[in-house]
């Protein structure tokens, strides 16, 4: 029997506030009234069930500055029939990972009706999330006290609020004192260790967990490249014909390790239940807008926009920007080649020491100029793939991380392609490759986590000052904790963290027979990223909502694209090498012909590789066989159960016809 909402009582006097809602200064009572009634309203009328207060009560408010801010949460059943309803994969005492229900709590691993530490508080405030968003409008034409602000029969009422801006946020809040023991086993004390990657996971998540999880692997997977191309570096510098061992070494290494992350992604992901998790129908994004209209899927109205209006923009607008934005970065590129004429023409006719350091000077502007332009790019690319109005989330994000990285490639490697296939300078393109790796790294801390830390410590000192100087008997620890945190800026995903790895993964894959030392800098790098992405995560943003992730997504096909790329180059490079090249001094189109069929070969081993290396663990392959065979057995009883019920009826029904 399905156990249902209304027939349980999850409503509490006092809650553990998970959620955080913030409405502007101006709201109007009425709408502050009607957006409580509709999230503490039963599920059967339409709410969210929830629990629901402003942070300060009327005393309160006479004596601390209201913000307009309101504490979501929710009793433990609510969040148990929440789990149920979200779909949230658990452990059951057998070891088997299934879909957890409410009727059958007893039987999963951990649970007890006395315990409530079997959600973890991040799929709780997922949880809340998920309801908040499936708030539906009923019978409402707008939102009280808000003419303007439309709604129709099943538009979100949460994204019609912060598009209206009468919702200004909704964050979850930290547990402090969870966070304190994560952040000792983490990052507060220096040392050569794993990070515990499944607490990560369960205070922030599977999607962020993920990306530390990578971040760990591949860190560790560059050891051996550093490792050997310490001795590249040091003893066979100019020797490029000695460097096909080290680029083939290389090229078998950017396939194995992706191939075998995926075994790993897929353990994980496994034991936290997100492997199983069932996919659901994605809904309209926030942003998306159109005329009314019946969905032909769903039969729901909801906006609607012809494809043809999408495309046209995506053709004559979005296209020619970016091409657009293509020519200016190579614009830039020639810019930056004629700074390093200049700077090598002053250094030779002067020749002292210090026009020897001005020869870095050009790279190094270069490199700043690189990371401001990529920036500027990725505003002016979220604003392009909003406007073209896409309706599903994995189409806004599917297209924007197109633009992004067709952009980021080109603008980070244009230059060092162009040094090495036209100027043919070696020298200029291992300096070059430094400065722009160096330089990048630097800048992405800085401006990712000391800059930001900086500014959320300033801010925190002030709020402290300005709670100290309150003279009252009241308990503002949870006040105080709020005020800080809703002015923390937001993280925007993983987003700009996996751009970063990918474009350090490409700086060491595709020239690695020019610089060796590339993945040894990259090793020290990312010891420290982790550190400040973690003080990033813990201390200076907001933190995110939960979300369910079964693998690293489309970045997964992006490494392997770069891993393909670096073959092409490193045959190319290899095969321009004078050593080489003395090999044929006569018939260039012999040594054309050898380059592209050991370039061929390796390509093919590449893809040998990848289909000889499962994705996932033999043992994880069994036991989703078995999860499909039993859930396909479970549907066939149930058809079975269906049709005998049918078969008892029909002689109940020929007896009443032939009494008739």
């Amino acid at each position: 029997m399905k156990v249902t909402l209304s027939a349980l009582n999850t409503s509490e006097s006092s809650f553990t506030p998970l959620v955080v809602i913030e409405l502007a200064q101006d709201v109007k009572e009425e709408t502050k009234e009607w957006l409580k009634n509709r999230i503490i309203a039963k599920k059967e009328d339409g709410g969210a069930q929830l629990l629901f207060r402003p942070l300060l009560n009327k005393y309160e408010q006479e004596t601390l500055e209201n913000q307009n801010l309101y504490l979501v949460g929710a009793s433990k059943i609510r969040m148990l029939l929440g789990a149920e309803a979200v779909g949230l994969v658990k452990e059951c005492n057998d070891n088997t990972m299934r879909a957890f229900t409410y009727r059958t709590r007893q039987n999963f691993k951990g649970f007890d009706d006395n315990n409530d530490d079997f959600l973890t508080m991040a799929e709780c405030q997922f949880i809340i999330k998920h309801e908040l968003e499936n708030l539906r409008a009923k019978d409402e034409k707008m939102i009280p006290g808000y003419p303007q602000a439309k709604l129709y029969p099943g538009k979100s009422l949460l994204r019609r609020l912060l598009t209206s801006g009468i919702v200004i946020q909704v964050f979850p809040l930290h547990d402090n004192e969870a966070l304190k023991k994560l952040e000792d086993s983490w990052y507060t004390r220096f040392a050569l260790k794993y990070q515990p990657i499944d607490s990560i996971r369960g205070y922030f998540g599977e999607t962020i967990a993920l990306y530390f999880g990578f971040l760990e692997y591949f860190t560790f997977a560059l050891i051996p490249m550093a490792v050997i191309g310490l001795p590249y570096y040091l003893f066979v510098w100019e020797d490029y014909d000695k460097y096909v061992i080290f680029a083939s070494f290389n090229l078998i290494w950017s396939t194995v390790i992706l191939e075998v992350w995926k075994r790993g992604c897929a353990n994980m992901t496994y034991r936290w239940g997100t492997l199983l998790m069932k996919r659901k129908f994605e809904e309209p994004r926030p942003g998306f807008h159109g005329v009314l209209g019946i969905n032909p899927i769903t039969g729901k109205e909801e906006p609607l926009y012809p494809s043809y209006k999408r495309q046209l923009r995506i053709y004559l607008v979005s296209l020619p920007f970016v091409c657009l934005c293509l020519y200016f970065s190579l614009y830039v590129m020639m810019i930056y080649f004629d700074l390093e004429v200049w700077a090598l023409g002053l250094h030779e006719n002067s020749g002292s020491e210090w026009t020897s350091v001005l020869l870095y000077v050009p790279s190094i502007i270069y490199a700043i100029v690189i990371e401001i332009m990529n920036r500027l790019y990725r505003y002016a690319a979220e604003f392009l793939t909003s406007w073209e109005n896409h309706r599903l989330e994995s189409a806004y994000q599917n297209h924007l991380i197109l633009k992004v990285l067709v952009f980021n490639f080109l603008n980070c490697f244009a230059s060092l392609f162009y040094i090495a296939f036209v100027l043919k300078d070696m020298k200029l393109l291992r300096q070059s490759l430094a400065t722009l790796l160096i330089t990048s790294q630097i800048l992405n801390q800085i401006v990712e986590s000391l800059l930001p830390y900086w500014l959320q410590r300033k801010h925190g000192v002030r709020v402290k000052r300005k709670m100290q100087a309150l003279k009252t008997d009241i308990d503002a620890t949870l006040y105080e904790q709020v005020i800080l945190e809703k002015e923390m800026g937001t993280y925007l995903g993983t987003f700009d963290d996996y751009l970063e790895l990918f474009l350090q993964f490409g700086y060491v894959s595709l020239f690695s027979c020019v610089y060796p030392l590339a993945a040894a800098f990259a090793v020290l790098n990312n010891f420290t990223e982790v550190n400040s992405d973690a003080l990033k995560m813990c201390r200076v943003f907001k933190r995110p909502f939960s979300e369910p992730s079964a693998s690293i997504g489309v970045w997964q096909l992006a490494f392997e694209t770069m891993s393909v790329i670096s073959v092409v180059t490193n045959c190319a490079l290899i095969g321009m090498s004078p050593q080489v090249n003395a090999i044929f001094p006569e018939s260039k189109a012999d040594l054309i012909l050898i380059v592209v069929a050991v370039e061929h070969a390796l390509l093919a081993l590449k893809f040998i590789l990848a289909f000889a290396i499962p994705d996932k663990p033999r043992h994880i392959q069994v036991k989703l066989a078995r999860l499909e065979f039993e859930s396909l057995e479970a549907l066939k009883q149930q058809q079975m159960k269906l049709v005998t019920e049918n078969l008892k009826e029909e002689p109940k029904e020929s007896g009443k016809e032939k009494a008739t």
